[in-house]
């Protein structure tokens, strides 16, 4: 989120926006506003205090878009993706070049796949996560008849382009990844989208106890089970 004339938009898990002379405290968007669990992964360059969006200030973001790719390997788990991608978007904030690098590097490896017959799953998850992050990272929020505020997506490098479809095709590529799953579950929790109970059903369904995935599910959700065994209790659809 960015500064504006009419409001104050930061990326931070709690923060207020001006609207007038109205202050109203949100909690800020899902894929940004909360940091993924990945215990001690290897993912960009994080600042240690308990900030939830402090990037390391000495960072050089001009080489986020190579950093990023680099760390994408086929074997880093979905989960330390979504986290990667989830800083690399906080960073690209600072600068629309560099944001706009990351994004056509990660489009033209997902699309190279596909050019020769064989999309790359996984390219395609990192592409479309990258996009959905972006977009609510540029939410800022607008005063409507009432005194309520609505989400408004500022143009961005990925305007336009539909982040979750590519979630989605990655998901049905891999066949069963709840971990994927729970991406799809955060793109889809706010706004809340029709799939959003799938999504979250078959994460929790896949999340075995003492995994990151499980810890994720019930920080995150914790409000429907504090263990992943009640969540999935309380998840299953009804008979």
């Amino acid at each position: 989120m960015k500064r504006s004339a009419t409001s104050w938009k930061s990326p931070i898990l709690i923060a207020a926006i001006v609207a007038g002379s109205s202050l109203v405290a949100f909690a800020g968007t899902p894929l940004i506003c909360q940091a993924i669990a990945i215990g001690d992964a290897k993912s960009l360059p994080w600042t240690s205090s308990t900030a939830f969006l402090n990037g390391k200030e000495n960072y050089d973001i001009t080489h986020l878009a190579n950093d990023t790719l680099a760390l994408l390997t086929p074997t880093m788990p979905v989960i330390v993706r979504m986290e990667t991608l989830r800083r690399a978007t906080v960073y690209a904030q600072k600068d629309p070049q560099v944001a706009k690098e990351l994004l056509l590097k990660l489009r033209a490896r997902a699309l190279e796949g596909g050019a020769q017959a064989s999309p790359d799953a996984l390219a395609l998850f990192d592409l479309g996560y990258f996009v959905e992050c972006t977009k609510q990272a540029n939410v800022t929020f607008r005063k409507v008849e009432g005194g309520a505020y609505e989400p408004v997506v500022q143009p961005n490098v990925a305007s336009g382009m539909d982040g979750l479809a590519w979630v989605e095709k990655a998901i049905a590529m891999r066949g069963n990844d709840p971990e994927m799953e729970l991406a799809a579950a955060l793109i889809t929790v706010w706004p809340r989208q029709k799939s959003f109970d799938d999504h979250l059903r078959r994460a929790a369904s896949g999340a075995r106890e003492g995994t990151l995935l499980a810890q994720n599910l019930v920080e995150r959700f914790g409000d429907r089970g504090r263990t992943i065994a009640e969540l999935r209790a309380n998840l299953a659809p009804s008979r």
